[in-house]
């Protein structure tokens, strides 16, 4: 009797630490019959397929946007749309475990996002007086590519970026510190609590659309464990090192911050202040860190206003 109880037990427990790959495995893969018939197009780069898009003007200064942690190259459209009304070529694109983008496993830091924002730069020919539009953890992307890369960069636009103050909860703290456990607690509670905080309904049509794109992410392979990955990869950078260098090599930088952001609180704007007493700030009264789409004629009006005089 006693053996059966420890055999039940053991199998029990199996059973309970294999359930989150078992979740996971079930989600869809991203494949031909994702990708067929969605928007942009897909290139096969050194760490697996990236989709992207070109928007805006056909000619023009480019201007190449990076999306942020948890939802794809939809919920840069406002900002792609004011960019191209100033004259720019925008190029957008998926990063890896986002949208309809491979999702490589392993950890997610500077280099493997380094990595694929230089390829597809590579692909496109892309070599100098770039326009670097980076948002939230996109945000963080741009600041490594721009200081690892200078001679190539224009200037940097960040939106409520990371990598200078960021809160983070104590779930997403927990699951990134703590290694087995960490990973088990995230496979199995992660996709409820995001789709939890995802509203039913936004305000816009356009808000609509991104908060669809983010429960269509819920349902694909590799998802969560991007957003894990990135957690204990490029999302741990602060990146005063990079600023206060981008700074010394007069790379022009531009911030719009959220007034009401409890995700990148308002201490960011002092900091970055003191890191980089050139670069150029503005705020966005009301808006929360979902700025790019819930705040989007607002936004744009404060990245014309540092963008005027380029």
């Amino acid at each position: 009797m006693v053996w059966v109880i420890v055999i039940g037990a053991v199998v029990g427990a199996l059973l309970l630490a294999a359930w989150p790959i078992y979740l996971e495995r079930r989600r869809r893969p991203i494949g031909p019959d994702a990708r067929h018939g969605a928007d942009g197009e897909f290139a096969l780069l050194s760490q697996g397929v990236t989709r992207f898009r070109w928007a805006g003007s056909a000619r023009g200064p480019v201007a190449v946007l990076i999306h942020g942690l948890a939802s794809p190259m939809v919920t840069m459209e406002a900002i792609a749309k004011g960019l191209g009304n100033n004259g720019y070529r925008v190029l957008m694109y998926d990063l890896y475990g986002r949208g309809l983008s491979d999702a490589p496993q392993g950890v997610q830091n500077r280099a493997f996002f380094l990595r694929q924002l230089s390829d597809l730069l590579a692909l496109h020919k892309l070599k100098d007086n770039i326009t670097f539009v980076g948002y939230s953890m996109g945000g963080a992307i741009a600041t490594a590519y721009a200081a690892e890369n200078p001679g190539r960069v224009k200037q940097v636009l960040l939106v409520a970026p990371t990598g200078i103050v960021t809160n983070e909860r104590g779930f997403s703290r927990f699951c990134r510190k703590t290694s087995l456990l960490g990973a088990w607690v995230h496979g199995m509670f992660a996709e409820r609590r995001i789709n939890k905080a995802i509203p039913l309904h936004g305000e816009t049509k356009a808000i609509d659309m991104v908060l669809r794109a983010q429960r269509r992410e819920l349902k694909r392979r590799g998802y969560l464990p991007s957003l894990l990955a990135s957690r204990r990869g490029i999302l741990r950078e602060v990146q005063e090192h990079e600023h206060r260098q981008l700074g010394r090599q007069g790379i022009r930088v531009c911030a719009i911050w959220a007034g009401a952001d409890k995700i990148v609180p308002p201490q960011a704007i002092g900091k970055l202040a003191e890191w980089n007493r050139a670069a150029q700030q503005e705020v966005v009264a009301r808006a929360d860190h979902a700025l790019p789409y819930t705040h989007g004629d607002q936004l744009i009006a404060a990245m014309r206003a540092l963008l005027h005089d380029t």
